[in-house]
């Protein structure tokens, strides 16, 4: 299973309504696996279904810029883009977002 959820460290409080795609590399092509939007509280508990994740390349993506137009707010990064590796597909990853208008962080949670 792979969840994720999105602090706006600039306003203090969680990145609500953001929208996120989750794609999977096939062969050396991106094939899309799941997708939302942030609730009240910042997460997307439902990117993929739980179970067996096929180990592989994959890559989130976080439309920040729209996020930051609903605030009136400018920003240097309009998407973020983050890839990882699953080696186990057994395990549960959490990939957070640490966000501000002109930076970003992540890290593998749990």
């Amino acid at each position: 299973m792979i969840t994720t959820h999105v602090l706006d460290t600039a306003q203090g409080r969680p990145g609500k309504g953001i929208a996120i795609e989750l794609e999977r590399a096939d062969q050396g092509v991106w094939k899309l696996v799941g997708a939302g939007i942030t609730d009240d509280d910042g997460r997307l508990k439902s990117l993929t279904p739980a179970g067996t994740l096929v180990a592989a390349r994959y890559r989130i993506r976080f439309q920040t810029g729209l996020y930051f137009d609903g605030l009136g707010l400018a920003t240097f990064f309009p998407v973020v883009e983050i890839q990882f590796t699953v080696a186990d597909g057994t395990q549960h990853f959490h990939v957070p977002l640490l966000l501000s208008p002109y930076g970003y962080s992540t890290y593998r949670g749990s």
